[in-house]
């Protein structure tokens, strides 16, 4: 489990591809104390499983699935890429951000990128069937970095990156067409879930007034 603050970025130093499957190396660019095989590391918002430490990087290495790579930016990545890192939460951690699984929903793109005083204002498009799991003012993971939403419809959101974000994580790099991984309100996902069976209520209550009498007192002739 996350917040979405992401502690620093890291540096790919290895990429080793095994079919589908890629074996990463990163190395941390910020303090990485007392790390532990098997901890799980969200890198670009992707939640990963340590699986070596190499004391003299500091380096360590994560798999990816053919699955993670296909849904997520991953698969992009080459040595010398930047991603931002998170480790798990530890009981008692302020909790900054937002709940955050490190799942990704889907692959963002960004649309535009408009200076605001200080502030950057990022407008990205994705597939509208997340648009549900997005309000206004709700919370957004792009690329592991915890967002407020500030404006969405279908298929597209606005968020705004403050300075400190912009100078920490690799939200800089990012340009239109760029692609950024998205994971959507844990929240949302439950509540939607919650409703699904008393919207298929709803439509069978719907289908169920259409009867043989309704349509002959309708003009129908049958």
């Amino acid at each position: 489990m996350f917040t979405g603050l992401v502690e620093g970025q890291g540096r790919v130093t290895a990429v080793e591809k095994r079919g589908g499957d890629i074996l990463f190396r990163f190395h941390p660019l910020f303090s990485f104390d007392a790390p532990e095989i098997g901890e799980s590391v969200a890198c670009n918002g992707v939640c990963l499983t340590m699986e070596t430490w190499i004391p003299a990087g500091p380096d360590f290495t994560v798999f990816a699935s053919a699955e993670t790579a296909s849904c997520t930016n991953l698969g992009a990545l080459t040595v010398g890429s930047l991603v931002n890192m998170e480790r798990a939460m530890a009981m008692g951690d302020r909790f900054g951000g937002h709940i955050v699984s490190g799942h990704v929903d889907c692959v963002a793109h960004v649309e535009s990128v408009t200076p605001v005083g200080g502030s950057r204002r990022i407008r990205m498009a994705f597939d509208a069937e997340w648009s549900s799991q997005v309000v206004p003012k709700g919370s957004v993971t792009l690329d592991g970095i915890s967002l407020t939403v500030n404006s969405c419809g279908p298929g597209w959101l606005e968020v705004n990156i403050i300075p400190e974000t912009w100078r920490v994580t690799t939200a800089a790099d990012w340009r239109p067409g760029a692609a950024v991984n998205m994971e959507t309100d844990v929240i949302a996902k439950y509540v939607k879930n919650l409703l699904l069976p008393y919207q298929g209520e709803q439509k069978q209550e719907s289908e169920s007034r259409i009867t043989m009498d309704f349509l002959r007192d309708h003009g129908f002739g049958v």
